[in-house]
């Protein structure tokens, strides 16, 4: 593995972050659900939810790193992860197959934003979820942030139903996150 893949592996694997387990509990998962989890990296959400579901598109602009999400389910018996290279503005994925979508601090990096979350509606079934996970934006956020209200805003325009919104008291990196749960 080249040295540049293996040290953004190891910063995917070491980063912080909300407690999968916890975020999953917000979502009504059957066994019977396709998933997309948006921005995959190392397979953090798609690991974690793939014994509880269909299958899992794990979709990420980087086809090394999903290279190396495949080869750990692999040797993990886990065989209902599909990796999609691609871009969240244009998700290679048909209209209306998936019946959840997870996006964990991931979408403050997209621009614009609004062509992003309309991709996330065309390809989620009618009635389909979306949950979004990202650090809340303050006078002292540190790259490129989408505040909670802005985000809303955003589903809003986008066709999107807000159906919960959580000020978690976990932080990550010592920021500040929220959750938003909505639906097509």
């Amino acid at each position: 593995m080249n040295p540049k893949l293996q040290k953004k592996i190891n910063n995917l694997e070491n980063i912080e972050r909300f407690p999968a387990e916890e975020l999953l509990e917000l979502l009504p998962i059957k066994k019977t659900d396709n998933v997309l989890d948006l921005g995959a990296g190392t397979g953090y959400i798609s690991m974690s939810i793939a014994e509880r579901v269909n299958t899992v598109y794990a979709l990420d602009n980087d086809k090394d790193v999903l290279e190396y999400l495949e080869t750990q389910a692999t040797e993990r018996g886990i065989t209902n992860i599909t990796s999609v290279v691609g871009d969240f503005r244009e998700i290679p994925l048909d209209n209306q197959i998936l019946d959840i979508a997870i996006a964990s601090i991931s979408l403050h990096e997209v621009r614009p934003l609004a062509t992003a979350l309309k991709e996330i509606n065309r390809i989620l079934k009618d009635r389909g979820l979306f949950l979004c996970i990202e650090l809340e934006k303050s006078e002292t956020s540190m790259g490129p942030r989408v505040s909670s209200k802005d985000m809303e805003v955003e589903m809003l325009d986008a066709g999107f139903t807000i159906v919960n919104k959580i000020y978690p008291s976990t932080q990550i990196a010592n920021q500040s996150v929220y959750i938003i749960l909505a639906q097509k």
